[in-house]
């Protein structure tokens, strides 16, 4: 990974929340540009600001301005400058500038991203509603994303601990159960199984499927959910060669400590996965797989409860960082291991004009 140096692009996030102090800190070790080449896509006048606020660290990053991140340098931070020269800054407050920042950042970065001028991308945390109201139609990154880059997106909660996966996202509760299907609980499950082997190295993953109502609807008592929607999908799903198991209740599997018998958990709907995930994994990473392109960032908001106050924990964007080193290393690998395997072999042994009937014949070697 320190060989390649992927290009890494990072958004400033709500430059009214921790979004710049956790990027300057998580810069300040100097070992972060030995791992990749960042870019960080935002306003030099925020930084400047944020930059001010941190006591206590000498190593803050200096910043090498560029036009773009083709003209990114090993070694180096580099920072696109990204919207009005002069930014007004209030910590802890959404305000209508600081959300426009955040769009401006973002669109900069996913284009990059697109046109693969980065590898990957980390976002800094923003304000939804704040965006909302800037006139960007998306309940949040994932949905962005969706409609910026091929695919077909899902979210996946991770660290070394437990990963989660989820059907539905940004649902209000109230809707949550008209929204479930058998298809689209086995479409996410094909897509989760499809990410943990392509993008976390798992050769062939097992994956906890939750039910969605108290103790899994205790056969029907307490909701019919799981006998009419969620079981077939996971019998559907096993007749499929996906290894998915249950419906589990959420309290007993989280509580028991069953979640570490499987790869990943798949839940039904967003707090009932991310409750337990960040009481278990408070640095955790929100990993949107699915997409032809890479983006995670760290698993908490804005905090406008302490933004300019110097408190801000780099901890979650550190590992969002070093997940989306790891999933750019596990998809080129899975890339090169997938391709044709006639020509790879041959290529590796120098010959390029191979055909099936150069191969060996089985029966007759099986005969031998």
């Amino acid at each position: 990974m320190a060989e390649q140096k992927y290009k890494i692009g990072i958004t400033q996030g709500d430059t009214n929340g921790i979004g710049w102090e956790i990027i300057l800190k998580l810069f300040a070790d100097p070992r972060m540009t030995e791992l990749c080449t960042p870019v960080i896509y935002g306003s030099p006048a925020a930084a400047a600001y944020y930059r001010q606020t941190i006591d206590g660290l000498d190593n803050l990053p200096a910043f090498v301005e560029v036009a773009s991140a083709d003209e990114a340098r090993r070694g180096k931070v580099s920072l696109v400058a990204v919207g009005p020269a002069e930014l007004p800054i209030d910590p802890g407050h959404p305000s209508h500038e600081a959300a426009h920042a955040a769009v401006e950042s973002l669109r900069a970065a996913v284009t990059d991203l697109r046109e693969h001028r980065i590898d990957a991308l980390v976002t800094a945390p923003f304000n939804k509603e704040s965006m909302h109201e800037d006139h960007f139609p998306y309940t949040g990154h994932t949905e962005f994303l969706a409609a910026e880059l091929a695919g077909d997106p899902l979210m996946i909660m991770c660290s070394e601990v437990l990963r989660v996966g989820l059907v539905t996202i940004h649902v209000p509760v109230s809707e949550i159960s008209h929204d479930l299907s058998q298809e689209k609980i086995l479409h996410a499950l094909t897509l989760l199984r499809e990410s943990l082997i392509r993008d976390f190295g798992i050769v062939e993953p097992r994956i906890a499927v939750l039910g969605l109502n108290p103790h899994a609807g205790d056969g029907g008592l307490l909701g019919s959910e799981e006998t009419e929607i969620i079981r077939p999908a996971i019998q559907e799903a096993a007749r499929q060669g996906i290894l998915a198991f249950g419906p589990f209740a959420a309290d007993g599997l989280f509580a028991g400590g069953g979640y570490a018998k499987y790869d990943a958990i798949l839940a039904m709907y967003h707090d009932q996965g991310l409750a337990p995930f960040k009481a278990l994994s408070p640095d955790g990473v929100n990993f949107t797989a699915g997409l032809s392109a890479i983006r995670t960032s760290p698993d908490h908001g804005t905090a406008y409860d302490i933004a300019g106050q110097g408190k801000a924990d780099p901890q979650s964007m550190r590992h969002a960082l070093y997940t989306a080193l790891d999933i750019v290393s596990h998809r080129r690998a899975w890339s090169e291991w997938t391709r044709n395997p006639l020509q790879r072999a041959e290529r590796e042994k120098g010959n390029r004009d191979v055909s099936v009937r150069d191969l060996p014949d089985p029966e007759k070697e099986s005969a031998n």
